[in-house]
């Protein structure tokens, strides 16, 4: 009865120099208009990408464009909802269309983000907590900002928090979402919450969750809390309470919103149809609710 995620399958490294990160193969140097990320509106880990490429000042250095919001028998697909969501690269009608171009053997459930090359018409990486790592120091020649989103000093913080984090909060909402017995989902629930009871008196008289500065934790974390009141809460049934009744987790989350161009790499009514349109095992009928107002 437990939800078990996928791991990613494609995990090369852009590097300054082309050389080999630490995982995968190298051949992959960094460079202005080379590279294409695929994401999915909806998708939190696809977000934290279009994220960091946004405050690193990447936006015209790395293209992107998006999946349609729903994900059906045929996974990911493209220009089915509208024409803004069409594949410039290859025309294809599906994403597994273009995992397929790098790896002939893959199936439809495929998921988001992509890294392209489309040098190489292959795919450099789908592990996106490794595609923010590259987006934050691999491309310092070509125009990205001094934002240090993972700072030498504070890594040891940043990657305790990460964990905690990832485990019951990221994909723990999934974890509670989509398990199949009471006593999973107790267990499951129990330990989101719990998390974000800890989370919320680590923001206690502070801005950010380590350190002085914002860090990718900050943005690992507002990933799920910005769907959390619209989606999980009600969806996924992790509804204990919502984010905007924790005062911190929620100016925490308003914080990094009000950010320049963070608003316009989020859509709140893509993210609903997603999550209650492709989950017919939790939503059968597939109906999309009208609320709850988005807060932030």
């Amino acid at each position: 009865g437990r939800f078990r995620r996928k791991e990613s399958c494609f995990r090369n490294w852009i590097q300054a120099d082309g050389s080999a990160g630490p995982t995968g193969q190298g051949g992959f140097p960094a460079a202005a208009g080379r590279y294409h990320l695929y994401v999915a509106a909806a998708c939190p880990w696809a977000h934290r990408t279009l994220i960091v490429r946004t405050l690193k000042g990447l936006d015209s250095v790395i293209s992107s464009s998006s999946v349609d919001a729903l994900m059906l028998n045929e996974g990911w697909t493209f220009g089915r909802e509208s024409s803004a969501t069409n594949d410039p690269l290859h025309q294809s009608r599906c994403l597994y269309e273009v995992y397929q171009l790098a790896e002939p053997r893959v199936t439809t459930r495929v998921t988001v983000p992509v890294l392209w090359d489309k040098e190489t018409q292959s795919i450099v990486s789908n592990e996106s907590s490794e595609i923010i790592r590259m987006l934050n120091y691999e491309f310092q020649s070509l125009g990205a900002n001094a934002l240090d989103l993972y700072p030498e000093a504070h890594r040891t913080a940043i990657d305790e928090v990460n964990d905690r984090v990832y485990r019951d909060v990221n994909n723990g909402v999934y974890k509670t979402g989509f398990a199949r017995s009471q006593s999973v989902y107790e267990e499951s629930c129990d330990a989101l919450f719990s998390t974000l009871d800890w989370l919320e008196a680590r923001l206690e008289g502070r801005e950010w969750l380590v350190a002085d500065q914002m860090t990718e934790a900050d943005i690992r974390l507002f990933v799920t809390l910005i769907r959390f009141d619209s989606v999980y809460h009600g969806h996924f049934k992790c509804n204990r309470n919502m984010v905007r009744d924790m005062p911190n987790l929620s100016s925490h989350t308003a914080r990094i919103y009000a950010l320049p161009g963070v608003a316009e790499t989020f859509d709140v009514e893509s993210t609903r149809l997603h999550y209650y349109g492709s989950h017919k095992s939790i939503n059968p009928s597939g109906i999309v609710p009208r609320g709850p107002l988005f807060a932030f």
